[in-house]
């Protein structure tokens, strides 16, 4: 039975997985975010209390 001798299947899954763990991550690490996180300042702003005149 063919489908039992390992060397062909085992070339293939070699180099498959060879090629998913060289080519795949560098083409995802290249992708560029078009809406990039800003900075936060660390500062709060200045805020005035809200002085309700019917109260």
């Amino acid at each position: 039975m063919p489908q039992l001798n390992p060397a062909p299947w085992f070339a293939i899954l070699v180099f498959s997985w060879f090629i998913l763990l060289t080519v795949v991550p560098s083409k995802i690490l290249s992708h560029t975010y078009p809406n990039d996180p800003t900075q936060q300042s660390t500062t709060s702003p200045k805020t005035t209390p809200w002085h309700w005149p019917w109260h």
